[in-house]
């Protein structure tokens, strides 16, 4: 039976903005909201749709078809047809003709691999049954965006783009609005309890408490990059403070007054607020550095030692050094110093260095980022190198 297939509606550009966006919205595929895609992505995209992308790019398993379902992410798909999966244009390139917005695939969506004269291109058809004729035929998808799969696991790195957060000195903390007493004067504070809070609110209302920032400093150079903070929790401005009058008629402060929304760890009277950052969640569609980066992994975020698959790392690398969100890094393990046994004076000889995983730029500061490790085969330690995939 010749099947005739509609070109798929790319998956591998979908950003976690468009699992974000105002739940009622309507979207089709066909078109719908204009989200970020840089111009090098999209003249990727149309240099392959006119030819496909060659077969020798296919990873060694990529199924004939796969049916999308809920739980999938942009880089598990990826990861099913591509060797690279952070080569998303290139599949996108694949459906260019027919679908305009690549960031909008759904659970239920069945996408085909079509493999003719060396080249490869998905598509995209009904589930078998739903066609009429024994054809299958177009169908265009209306839903829900927080239906819609995000660039990679969402859930592993969305509480870090509060909690995680690099000033770029201490003073910045340390001249930030504190808590200078809390409900019958105790020095703790439980979520919903009221906090007293002097200092410069400029108007905002949501806010973060932070404790002990700690320098970080390059491991080659030893230089301080930046200073992260222990995160505490959230709070909510209640009321404005204001200047009062004490019992003697001498002016006196009235602090603000705050709630505990959320707390990680008991807040406690000295802590520091950082307003909560509006969510970064657009452009994070994997993709390569467009040029050749490296560095080495600061800190583990958190007090262990060692990281594994999905935990949060510091890069001594941010904006000034071309990194941006979305980038994908390869993690290098340091070749061993082993002597040579098959000499008779056994030198001592430095294995090469090895590839062993991937790092998923999520956060960027001017001199530091903050990554999620999507593989890795080793603990990952600071001082570990990374480079351009």
């Amino acid at each position: 039976m010749t099947q005739r297939l509609l070109p798929l509606a790319h998956a591998m550009a979908l950003s976690v903005a468009a699992a974000l966006c105002v739940s009622a919205t309507v979207v089709h595929a066909d078109g719908g909201p204009n989200y970020p895609i840089t111009s090098q992505q999209r003249g990727t995209a149309k240099q392959v749709a006119e030819a496909g992308v060659p077969l020798s790019e296919l990873a060694p398993n990529a199924p004939d078809s796969y049916t999308v379902k809920r739980g999938d992410t942009l880089w598990g798909i990826s990861k099913l047809f591509l060797k690279t999966p952070w080569r998303w244009p290139e599949l996108w390139g694949m459906n260019l003709q027919q679908i305009r917005n690549p960031h909008l695939i759904f659970p239920g969506q069945v996408l085909y691999l079509d493999k003719s004269n060396g080249r490869a291109r998905l598509r995209l058809g009904e589930p078998v049954g739903t066609n009429q004729g024994g054809r299958l035929s177009p169908r265009i998808r209306e839903g829900s965006l927080n239906d819609a799969l995000t660039s990679v696991p969402l859930h592993l790195i969305e509480p870090f783009f509060n909690e995680a957060v690099i000033f770029d000195n201490s003073d910045e903390l340390l001249k930030a609005p504190r808590v200078v007493a809390t409900q019958e004067g105790r020095v703790m504070l439980s979520r919903g309890e009221t906090a007293y809070v002097r200092g410069e609110l400029g108007g905002v209302r949501e806010w973060r408490l932070f404790r002990e920032p700690k320098p970080l400093r390059d491991p080659a150079t030893k230089e301080v990059l930046g200073y992260e903070a222990a995160y505490v929790g959230t709070l909510d401005l209640v009321r404005e403070g204001a200047e009062g009058t004490g019992a003697d008629g001498q002016p006196m402060v009235i602090p603000s007054t705050f709630t505990t929304t959320s707390l990680r760890q008991e807040a406690m009277v000295g802590d520091r607020l950082a307003p909560v950052p509006a969510r970064e969640f657009d452009n994070l569609a994997p993709h390569a550095p467009a040029q050749d980066v490296a560095g080495q992994i600061v800190s583990i975020y958190g007090d262990a030692l060692t990281a594994g698959q999905n935990q949060i790392v510091a890069l001594n690398r941010g904006t000034r050094d071309g990194l941006e969100r979305g980038h994908v890094l390869a993690l290098w393990r340091d070749g061993n110093v082993v002597r040579d046994m098959t000499e008779d004076k056994k030198p001592f000889i430095k294995l090469p260095d090895e590839r062993h995983g991937l790092l998923f730029v999520f956060r960027t500061f001017d001199r530091m980022s903050y990554a999620l490790i999507l593989t890795v085969k080793d603990p990952v330690k600071p001082g570990d190198r990374f480079t351009q995939p």
